[in-house]
């Protein structure tokens, strides 16, 4: 498979939401994710999620996967997921050591927070 690599550098995640000025606010906490922090998955898996702790906005909220610093993939969340869940699917990876960005906007407060998921993935077992 082919590694889809944008020229977009780490800062530039920030341009994916515009956000109100002094929108940044640490009000929402991850209670589970797929996969989860620092997990060794099969390189099969393509379902990526993130379950959180009260509802959030799927049409402003991101999920980003990242190799090396540098922008894989851009994961457009499915709006029929739960209020409080960001569910996407992603192309195949290769094996290797990836980030899982989120990043979300609530419903109730309008409050963003992102956060990191690292995750390494493993040659396919046959």
């Amino acid at each position: 498979m082919i590694l889809r690599r944008f020229v977009i550098p780490r800062l530039a995640l920030a341009s994916v939401l515009v956000l109100p000025a002094g929108a940044l606010a640490a009000s929402v906490h991850v209670q589970g994710s797929t996969p989860t922090a620092n997990a060794v998955i099969d390189g099969r898996t393509t379902a990526f999620s993130v379950h959180f702790d009260q509802p959030i906005d799927h049409i402003r909220s991101v999920l980003v996967i990242l190799h090396g610093g540098d922008v894989v993939e851009v994961l457009h969340p499915r709006l029929d997921s739960a209020p409080d869940v960001l569910f996407a699917r992603a192309p195949t990876l290769p094996p290797g050591k990836y980030t899982l960005h989120w990043r979300v906007i609530t419903l109730t407060d309008v409050g963003v927070t992102e956060g990191d998921i690292p995750f390494t993935v493993t040659s396919r077992t046959q």
